[in-house]
């Protein structure tokens, strides 16, 4: 299956069980892999054969920043099947959110879910 990748899109949004997650907030990243089939866009140069990137980055960006979550893991999984039920030439969607900063004590990069969501589950 071909694949669209639209990597590290930053949002920030107030997702957290701390309340001060929720008042302050904080960046996200969100990187989506969509399996479809590229070829008639390929072929064509057309708009319409594929999956506008604009129509998903405007998609994660409503999810993520707007209603409150608790979990990253709600966030990911609200973001898979909202693209799933807006996008229908998608098969398959792999959705990656990273919090770069959540308020745990030491020393890492990051904490990160990805999840893989398909149409035919």
């Amino acid at each position: 299956m071909d694949k669209i990748y639209i990597n590290e899109m930053e949002f920030y949004g107030n997702h957290g069980v701390f309340p001060e997650e929720n008042i302050l907030g904080q960046r996200f990243r969100v990187t989506v892999v969509l399996e479809t089939d590229l070829r008639a866009a390929g072929r064509t140069d057309d708009l319409d054969q594929t999956v506008n990137y604009a129509d998903i980055y405007a998609l994660c960006k409503e999810i993520v920043e707007g209603k409150q979550f608790n979990l990253v893991e709600t966030v990911a999984e609200n973001t898979a099947g909202q693209i799933l039920s807006h996008f229908e030439q998608v098969e398959k969607v792999h959705v990656k959110v990273v919090k770069p900063n959540p308020p745990i004590k030491g020393i890492y990069d990051s904490v990160a879910v990805e999840i893989m969501r398909s149409r035919h589950e």
